[in-house]
C-alpha cells in the first residue's frame, strides 16, 4: 500500500492503527457526575469532503485540525496511489491539488470499510483516464451503491460493476463527465448525492442534480459548505442542486470538531448529572449531528449553545422520548445507550437505512440492549426501548465504531459493561477510550 508521508504506521493499514488494543476492554463506572471541557477531533465527514476537493482543487491547500483514523487514511492513501501530493504532520495535511487532474490511470483502490471514501471517489475517478476499480471490504461489498452507480451514468460517467450484483466493487472506466440532469434516490444515503455534487464542476456541461428520498439535508449542507470554501457556489432549490462548469480554489481550511463523536461526551453529562463543554463546535455548524443536543433538552438537560461551543448539564433523571432521527442518524446508538436510565421508554423513529451501514445498527442495537437485560421492540426502521436494570455484560461490537463508544457510554454509569474489540473506534475517533477516562 502506497506511502503517506508523517502518517503514523508509514505504509497504511488498519492493523497498525488498531495495535495498542486489547480484545476487550472493561468500562469503569465514574465515581461522580463529571466537570470539564473535552476536545474533540475534527470531523470524518468535514476531512473527508476537505481531502477530496483539495486534491480537485487548482493548486496547495492546507487542511487544518483534520481528523487522523481509518476513514481519512484510506482516502489519503488513494490519493497518493493516484498521484497526488500530500504532506502531513499532526495537525495539518498539505494537498498539491491539480485543478480536477487524476495524475494516474489503471489503479486498483482498496477502501476498506470507508463509505465516505467508497462513495465520494468513484466520480471523482471519472475525470481521470481511467480504468480504476474501487473495493472494500466484505462488509462494503454489501452496501448500497447502485443510486450512485445510475445517478454517475445519467450524467455521462463510464462506470460499471465488477460483478453481476448491483453491489461493490466498482470499474470506473474514466474519460470525464459529460453532465446534464440525474434524478437519484438518496433514501439509503445522502452520500451518493455529495459525491456527484463534488465532481460535478469538472463536468463539461453544467449538471443538475435531482434527488428524492429525504425531506433534510444535513450531510448534503455539509458538502456544500465545503464547496463553498473551495469556491464553488450551488444553486439550491429543495430537491434541485444545480452546478455550473467551474475549478475548485486552493485554500487553507480548517476542520470543525466531530458533532457525532462529541454525541458520546454530551451523552455521558445527560446520564450521569454533571457537565461537558465541548469547545469548538457550536451554533455556526453545518453538521447536522449536533441536533443530538436539542434531544438531550427535551431529556431534561440545560442545553447552551454557543457560536463556538456547546455544553451539556444533566438532571436528576433522563426523561423518555419519541424522536425521528433520519437526519442524524449516526446519534441513534448513542441515545439508545443512555435510554435504559430515562423515567420511561424511548423510540428513535425512521432509521432503517442504518440497517445497511458498517451493521445493522437496528439489530445489533437491540441485540446487545437484549444482552444487558433490557426490553426493545423493532420494527423496520425503528426501535423502542423500556428502561430497566441494567447488568453486566461482554457488549458485541460488530466492527462497529460507533457501537463500541455508545456503549462505553453506558458503561459510565452500569457495572460491568466490556467492550469488545474496543480498536474499531479507530475508524473515527482512535483516542476515544483515554478522553472518555479524562472525564474522571
Amino acid at each position: 500500500m502506497s506511502r503517506v508521508a508523517g502518517v503514523p504506521g508509514v505504509d497504511f493499514t488498519v492493523e497498525d492503527v488498531r495495535g495498542d488494543f486489547p480484545e476487550e476492554f472493561e468500562i469503569i463506572p465514574l465515581d461522580g457526575p463529571p466537570d470539564a471541557t473535552v476536545p474533540v477531533p475534527g470531523s470524518k465527514s468535514v476531512t473527508n469532503r476537505a481531502l477530496l476537493l483539495a486534491a480537485l482543487a487548482d493548486g496547495p491547500s492546507r487542511i487544518e485540525n483534520p481528523l487522523f483514523s481509518d476513514d481519512p487514511y484510506w482516502l489519503m492513501s488513494a490519493l497518493v496511489e493516484l498521484g497526488f501530493d500530500l504532506d502531513v504532520d499532526e495537525k495539518v495535511v498539505r494537498v498539491g491539488g491539480l485543478g480536477g487532474v487524476i495524475p494516474t490511470r489503471d489503479l486498483d483502490l482498496f477502501v476498506g470499510n470507508a463509505g465516505t471514501v467508497a462513495r465520494f471517489l468513484p466520480p471523482a475517478l471519472a475525470l481521470g483516464k481511467g480504468p480504476y476499480t474501487v473495493d472494500g471490504v466484505p462488509r462494503m461489498r454489501e452496501r448500497p451503491v447502485s443510486d450512485l452507480v445510475d445517478g454517475m451514468r445519467q450524467l455521462g460517467a463510464a462506470v460499471d460493476y465488477a460483478r453481476e450484483d448491483g453491489r461493490f466493487p466498482l470499474k470506473v472506466l474514466g474519460g470525464g463527465i459529460g453532465g446534464g440532469t440525474a434524478e437519484i434516490s438518496v433514501t439509503r444515503s445522502s452520500q451518493f448525492a455529495s459525491g456527484l455534487l463534488m465532481a460535478a464542476p469538472y463536468a463539461r456541461a453544467p449538471v443538475t442534480l435531482r434527488v428524492a428520498g429525504r425531506e433534510e439535508w444535513p450531510y448534503v449542507d455539509i458538502t456544500l459548505a465545503v464547496m463553498r470554501a473551495f469556491g464553488v457556489d450551488v444553486e439550491v432549490a429543495r430537491d434541485r442542486f444545480a452546478v455550473e462548469p467551474s475549478i475548485y480554489t486552493a485554500c487553507d481550511y480548517e476542520v470543525e470538531p466531530d458533532a457525532s463523536a462529541a454525541s458520546y461526551f454530551m451523552a455521558a453529562a445527560a446520564v450521569t448529572g454533571g457537565r461537558v463543554r465541548i469547545p469548538g463546535l457550536g451554533s455556526t455548524s453545518a453538521q447536522g449531528d449536533l441536533r443530538f443536543a436539542e434531544v438531550l433538552r427535551e431529556m431534561g438537560c440545560k442545553v447552551e449553545l454557543a457560536p463556538d461551543s456547546v455544553e451539556i448539564k444533566g438532571p436528576n433523571r433522563l426523561r423518555g422520548v419519541d424522536v425521528d432521527m433520519n437526519s442524524f442518524s449516526d446519534t441513534m446508538m448513542t441515545l439508545a445507550a443512555i435510554a435504559p436510565f430515562a423515567d420511561g421508554p424511548t423510540t428513535i423513529r425512521n432509521v432503517g437505512h442504518t440497517r445497511l451501514q458498517e451493521t445493522d445498527r437496528l439489530s445489533a442495537v437491540a441485540t446487545e440492549l437484549h444482552r444487558l437485560g433490557l426490553t426493545t421492540q423493532q420494527t423496520s426502521t425503528s426501535i423502542r426501548i423500556i428502561p430497566g436494570k441494567v447488568r453486566p455484560a461482554l457488549v458485541e461490537t460488530y466492527g462497529d465504531h460507533r457501537m463500541a463508544m455508545a456503549f462505553a457510554v453506558t458503561g459510565l454509569v452500569a457495572s460491568g459493561i466490556v467492550i469488545r474489540d474496543p480498536g474499531c473506534v479507530t475508524k473515527t475517533f482512535p483516542g476515544f477510550f483515554g478522553r472518555l477516562g479524562a472525564l474522571r
